[in-house]
């Protein structure tokens, strides 16, 4: 049985109370179509548990298969730095179909970002280093393709939609 290495922190980016009976961590990939369809099937475990679920995102970027998913996870990484984060992660999500990398500016200028510092940002080492960081855990904490989840710090064997039945079937 494969558990989270290391414990959730300060660093990661987190939705929800610590007072959350159930913590869900993903490993995800901007640009894997497995994350794009698992994306509104997690936006509706936030919504239908609410106050129950502390949602964890970490990145693994499938690099030699998705050539944006690096930037993806920079220009969310970018955002974060303007406490927009997961307002980039949503939108990043939402417009996978046109992933590029013409589509990080626009997207930052969506949301509010000031567009002068999500570029220096995004030229950072400090980001690339926190992705990379993410991506080790994963490698520590078995994981082997995107998106793959945790629940309580044990992973999950399934997709999103598994989570979500599971979920649905503990709560009755």
């Amino acid at each position: 049985m494969s558990t989270l290495k290391p414990e959730i922190s300060s660093v990661d980016h987190i939705q929800g109370t610590d007072s959350a009976s159930i913590t869900i961590v993903e490993f995800g990939d901007y640009q894997c179509p497995y994350c794009g369809d698992a994306y509104p099937i997690m936006k509706e475990i936030e919504e239908t548990f609410g106050h129950q679920i502390r949602f964890v995102f970490r990145h693994f970027p499938l690099a030699n298969a998705h050539e944006f998913a690096f930037p993806a996870a920079i220009a969310a990484e970018a955002a974060g730095l303007q406490s927009k984060f997961w307002e980039m992660h949503d939108a990043l999500y939402e417009n996978q179909y046109r992933l590029d990398g013409e589509l990080f500016n626009e997207l930052a200028e969506t949301i509010g970002l000031d567009l002068e510092r999500f570029q220096q940002d995004s030229a950072s080492e400090e980001i690339k280093r926190k992705i990379e960081d993410d991506f080790d855990s994963g490698v520590r904490s078995g994981v082997n393709g995107t998106p793959s989840f945790y629940i309580n710090g044990t992973k999950f064997d399934g997709g999103a939609t598994d989570l979500y039945q599971m979920l649905k079937e503990s709560a009755e």
